[in-house]
């Protein structure tokens, strides 16, 4: 039956939707239209309900994104993705893992909408040229030569990146308790000297406009933001964005939500999202799937 194609795919057409949108409530905006396209058409007809299906949403997600990219161009101080709920076990798979983490995200969102639709499509779900061109009504050779431009641009600008694993939250427990018993030499080891902190409030609640660079402007921002917390609020942990990350809670709601990035034992980006636009869906883990080794047919 067509619902049950588009339920078994769903954590695979979701999961590209969010990696070219950037944004879980687009992004299901995306699934949604390509839904009832998909209930348009007799199954019968379709030979590989997989492919149809990407294509469906690939083209749905091109459209959505060009269309949303003139208002992130007036967003208010810092745009950072809408952070997803994901599964520890997110981490075995380190090409999805980097490929949704909130620094490759920004990169992504660099590139222009075909440029960005062609790089996910090839280098995270492994389509080929010619599967690409067929959703994107490009030919081979200019399929081919916006993922090389693509690919240039993302690797020259793309960070050092770890999964989520025990050794990093680990590490983000012990930033936590520095930051919240004062203890200033902790907290500047286990931040690196060319540390970022990124805030995202959207001009909708009070957060930081601009990126923070370098351990010392960024242990002062976060030792100030601890103080205005209230005794009340409660620290939980968490995987974000298959990173490790720390959910603070105050008077039962999510108030603020930050997802580390660590290497080589040292917290080198800090992604903190305070827009409550963008925490309505935080609390459930999204499944998330890259479709196999054989992503385009069944």
């Amino acid at each position: 039956m067509a619902e049950d194609a588009f339920t078994e795919h769903r954590p695979l057409l979701f999961t590209i939707a969010y990696e070219m949108l950037g944004s879980a409530a687009d992004a299901e905006d995306v699934l949604q239209e390509s839904y009832l396209r998909w209930r348009a058409v007799d199954p019968a007809t379709v030979e590989h309900p997989r492919a149809y299906l990407v294509r469906t949403v690939t083209r749905q997600a091109l459209n959505h994104l060009r269309a949303v990219k003139a208002r992130r161009e007036e967003y208010v101080g810092t745009w950072l993705p809408e952070p997803i709920r994901t599964a520890p076990d997110v981490s075995e798979d380190a090409i999805l893992a980097e490929s949704v983490s909130m620094a490759m995200m920004l990169v992504l969102e660099t590139l222009n909408p075909t440029e960005r639709a062609v790089f996910v499509l090839h280098d995270v779900f492994g389509y080929t040229h010619g599967e690409i061109a067929a959703s994107i009504g490009k030919t081979d050779v200019t399929v081919r030569q916006i993922a090389h431009r693509a690919r240039r641009h993302v690797h020259a600008r793309r960070r050092r990146f770890e999964p989520d694993s025990d050794t990093g939250r680990a590490i983000v427990q012990r930033f936590l308790v520095a930051v919240t018993t004062g203890e200033v030499r902790e907290l500047m080891d286990l931040l690196a000297p060319d540390v970022v902190q990124f805030s995202d409030g959207g001009g909708k609640v009070v957060a930081a406009r601009r990126p923070i660079n370098g351990r010392d402007d960024v242990a002062r921002f976060v030792l100030g933001v601890v103080r205005t917390a209230t005794a009340a609020t409660r620290v939980e942990h968490a995987t974000y964005n298959g990173m490790p990350a720390a959910r603070f809670v105050s008077d039962g709601r999510l108030d603020w939500l930050v997802a580390f990035e660590i290497h080589d034992g040292r917290i080198t980006g800090l992604y903190g999202v305070r827009n409550p636009d963008k925490l309505h869906r935080a609390e459930t883990v999204l499944p998330l799937d890259r479709g196999g080794h054989q992503p385009w047919k069944p």
